[in-house]
């Protein structure tokens, strides 16, 4: 990758699914660090900390799945069934959708959204002439945390990872 970069090949280099630690390794053997680490995020899965360790290190966020993973083999509808989401969608007059991608916006992170229909793309971009309060800031900071991606597909004897746990780094 870094040789790609300096051939002028990519503009810069990113990485996806990686933890505080890999990312740590990372940068202390790399010459280019990444500009992007793209994770999953929600309301439910919030990854506070490695939101903060990516801020200090100067490499931004993307979030993938910020509305669940409902519809994947893998995914649940654990974001959409959130009763504190639902309750503060109901109170501002939008969508549990429109709730969660603003919560993620206002805390910096980018955000990949998969849509098909066309009213539910226009619903996902009317989300930057409101703000959520405070207090329901608070309320979504206190929601359970759970992870949708868990990747036990990529769990084998004969490869890297023998575990979720070495996955995730124990972040599960």
């Amino acid at each position: 990758m870094e040789e790609c970069h300096r051939l002028g090949l990519s503009k810069n280099i990113g990485v996806s699914n990686f933890s505080c630690k890999k990312l740590n390794q990372l940068l202390l053997t790399s010459k280019i660090p990444p500009a992007v680490n793209q994770v999953e995020i929600s309301p439910v899965w919030q990854q506070k900390k490695l939101r903060e360790f990516c801020e200090e290190k100067g490499i931004h966020v993307t979030a993938y799945s910020p509305l669940g993973a409902r519809g994947t083999v893998w995914g649940t509808n654990q974001v959409m069934d959130c009763d504190v989401l639902k309750e503060i969608a109901e109170a501002k007059g939008k969508t549990i959708a429109q709730v969660c991608l603003r919560w993620v916006y206002e805390q910096g992170v980018s955000v990949l959204v998969k849509s098909f229909n066309k009213e539910r793309m226009k619903e996902n971009l009317d989300i930057f002439d409101w703000k959520l309060s405070p207090e329901e800031c608070h309320e979504i900071n206190q929601i359970p945390q759970q992870r949708a991606a868990i990747a036990v597909q990529f769990v084998s004897d004969e490869g890297p990872y023998k575990s979720i746990e070495e996955i995730w780094d124990e972040n599960i």
